[in-house]
């Protein structure tokens, strides 16, 4: 656990995701703003802050709980932009877009989860 959060690619994919959905979110309905804007700048900021908190840790099964947080967290983001796009908020092709990213994020997180398991 020696590497520094910064550094993994994993939260600075999770990083530059919260970023978009800032932007993104910047752009939907006002009456939106303590519903479905709020929710989803909440889940997204969530992944990359349980992977800082989870690496600052000191055990390795703290650290995996913190992943499995971001893990859940990241699941949500990907409803809230299905939900995003259903209604209307979000092109289809952002959706896409945005979903392809999380999914590349979401693999990459399972597999700092799962290199972590083997060290239990």
């Amino acid at each position: 656990m020696g590497t520094h959060w910064r550094e993994l690619k994993v939260w600075q994919k999770t990083h530059e995701l919260v970023l978009e959905i800032y932007r993104l979110t910047a752009k939907f309905p006002k009456t939106e703003i303590y519903g479905l804007i709020n929710q989803s700048k909440r889940a997204a900021y969530s992944v990359p802050v349980n992977i800082v908190e989870g690496q600052s840790r000191q055990t390795t099964r703290e650290y995996l709980q913190f992943l499995y947080n971001a893990r859940g967290s990241l699941e949500e983001v990907r409803y809230f932009l299905l939900l995003s796009m259903e209604l209307v908020y979000l092109s289809e092709k952002d959706y896409e877009i945005l979903e392809s990213k999380y999914e590349s994020a979401s693999k990459m997180l399972n597999a700092l989860i799962k290199s972590l398991k083997q060290h239990l």
